[in-house]
């Protein structure tokens, strides 16, 4: 990844092209201008065959000059900076600070690369290629340009494995909103590496994640769970309610039992008890009836500290 940035203090995200890929863009585009260039070389020598020797000479050095030097120059700055090789190769010619190039970073581009590609057969650029750390010609380094990577091969995304089957459901009255982006992307990122981790490495990743899950939703760690099976089916449950919300099929819940700013999603399933017929009300006891006795208030469940899931001895 190269390390450019931009005036405006940005960092550009930008993959600099090495040597083997710009060498066979390089081929291609001379592939094709040579090519032309020997039609029309041909169809010249017949057109001008009743010429002096001087005059054909002045043609054969001016179309030289405008299919080697002249059309590559005007290809990359009417394409900025995709020639039909970079094209090919998935490559492109920007700025310094990654913007498109050009007429002036074209000409020296050309001009310079008439000595480097042409005349020493593409010597001179490979050594100054290899010797650079962006893998730039000389062409480049004076024209203030750059060979980047335009089309760079995404990461295939991995599935996060499903939960145990006797977990499914479990998690549905979980509250998951006070749970932040980078740790749903740290969870997700253990989920599908971690069969590739050290079992004991792993073990400890997976409880301190738990760790953090707990402490964000506020509920207390689920006993006899394993921390990464306990990881895995609230990522479940997450994407389950992602799903819901996506294709309005949220579960029906009250109105009112609805907080302001909660989907529905999130919120679990209100019971109604049937209606019950009205009866009228009965004579009063012909004796007093004692006061029941006050019913004690229930203690509160203390929610435990975070660190419910211990790591590996």
């Amino acid at each position: 990844m190269s390390d450019l940035v931009t005036g405006d203090a940005v960092v550009l995200g930008l993959r600099p092209a090495r040597l083997p890929s710009r060498a066979l863009a390089i081929v291609l585009d001379l592939a094709v201008y040579v090519t032309v260039y020997v039609l029309l070389t041909v169809g010249l020598a017949l057109a001008t065959a009743s010429l002096d020797p001087a005059a054909q000479a002045a043609v054969a050095v001016a179309s030289f000059l405008l299919l080697l030097v002249g059309i590559p120059i005007a290809v990359e700055t009417l394409s900025h900076g995709r020639s039909l090789g970079k094209l090919a190769c998935g490559l492109r010619v920007v700025r310094d600070d990654g913007g498109p190039i050009r007429f002036r970073h074209a000409l020296v581009r050309g001009a310079l690369g008439v000595v480097e590609l042409l005349l020493t057969f593409g010597t001179v650029a490979a050594i100054a290629s290899l010797v650079s750390a962006r893998g730039r010609r000389l062409g480049d380094v004076f024209a203030g340009t750059l060979v980047v990577r335009e089309r760079v091969p995404g990461a295939r995304v991995m599935p996060v494995p499903p939960p145990p089957p006797w977990l499914a459901g479990r998690f549905t009255q979980l509250d998951l909103s006070a749970v932040p982006d980078g740790l749903w992307l740290a969870i997700r990122q253990y989920l599908t590496r971690m069969n590739q981790l050290d079992p004991q490495v792993g073990a400890a990743m997976a409880a301190r994640l738990a760790d953090d899950l707990v402490a964000r939703t506020g509920a207390p760690p689920p006993a006899g769970v394993p921390a990464a099976a306990f990881l895995m089916a609230v990522v479940h449950e997450r994407q389950s309610r992602d799903a819901a919300r996506a294709f309005h099929t949220a579960a029906p819940a009250s109105a009112a039992a609805v907080a302001p700013g909660t989907h529905p999603a999130s919120v679990a399933p209100v019971a109604y008890a049937p209606p019950v017929a009205y009866a009228a009300p009965a004579p009063a006891p012909s004796a007093p009836v004692a006061p029941a006795a006050p019913v004690a208030p229930a203690a509160p469940v203390e929610v435990p500290h975070a660190g419910g899931f211990a790591p590996p001895a």
